[in-house]
């Protein structure tokens, strides 16, 4: 497979952002731990299990695997992000700045995680190629990787072409729009009190439940389940939330 010089992308500022943490701030914390005590319940995972939290942001789902007792390791692009996650840190809890496009730890993890869409960034087939064979690399024989991504089906139904969201000093203009093969976001950030105006757009593929197959088997693994959202109920193309895929190496 073809490899590429990485060059920096618009995730590589976006998700560093204050602006980025000012936007998704409502987030629920308390609904990311009850999908995670869901989800332990139903891999029942040894204690003493090796996790990857892939593209962990500031670790907060990598906090509440390691408060459940497991040891793990959170990796993100964003340094800034990774920086503050760091202040978490403890003898079962660690974060390393790394693309997840490169090998990390080869044969080290006994699972690996990459939750609300962390997938689908890069602008080639490649890249994405790429990454699934890192994070496979990452894992034990046996490991299991689990990906928490849109629907998209649904997503595409659903698309809201814009809307306003203001914080203090702070006006977010968000647009969406899509074509056959991607998603995009354009993010425009005033924010009055710092003088301060940018545009930030992001974009995610459309990857399908036979696109996972596909790629996953390529790499040695296979998928055993595919849930349709956080509580895990069975998968539905044309009504789920979200594709929620568990795969096995072997």
């Amino acid at each position: 497979m073809e490899k590429y010089i990485y060059k920096e992308e618009w995730f590589d500022t976006w998700f560093g952002s204050p602006y980025y943490d000012m936007l998704y701030a409502g987030r629920d914390d308390a609904e990311a731990g009850a999908f995670l005590q869901r989800l332990i319940s139903w891999l029942k995972p040894k204690k003493d299990s090796l996790m990857l939290d892939v593209a962990c942001g500031k670790g907060r789902y990598s906090k509440v695997l390691a408060e459940m007792g497991f040891n793990v390791v959170g990796i993100d692009i964003a340094e800034s992000s990774i920086l503050e996650a760091k202040k978490m840190e403890n003898q079962h809890l660690h974060f390393f700045t790394h693309d997840m496009r490169k090998p990390f730890l080869p044969d080290h993890f006994n699972y690996a995680f990459n939750f609300f869409t962390s997938f689908g960034y890069f602008n080639t087939l490649n890249e994405h190629h790429d990454a699934l064979q890192a994070i496979t690399k990452s894992l034990k024989k046996n490991g299991v990787l689990i990906i928490d991504y849109l629907n998209v089906p649904v997503a595409e139904k659903q698309l809201m072409p814009s809307e306003t969201k203001k914080f203090g000093d702070v006006h977010f203009e968000i647009s969406r729009w899509q074509d056959n093969t991607h998603f995009y976001k354009k993010i425009d950030v005033h924010d009055s009190n710092n003088n301060f105006q940018h545009a930030y757009t992001e974009k995610v593929r459309k990857f399908s439940y036979v696109d996972f197959i596909e790629m996953l088997s390529w790499q040695m693994m296979h998928v055993e389940a595919i849930f349709g959202d956080y509580f895990l109920a069975p998968y539905d193309l044309s009504n789920s939330p979200r594709m929620i895929l568990i795969a096995k190496k072997y």
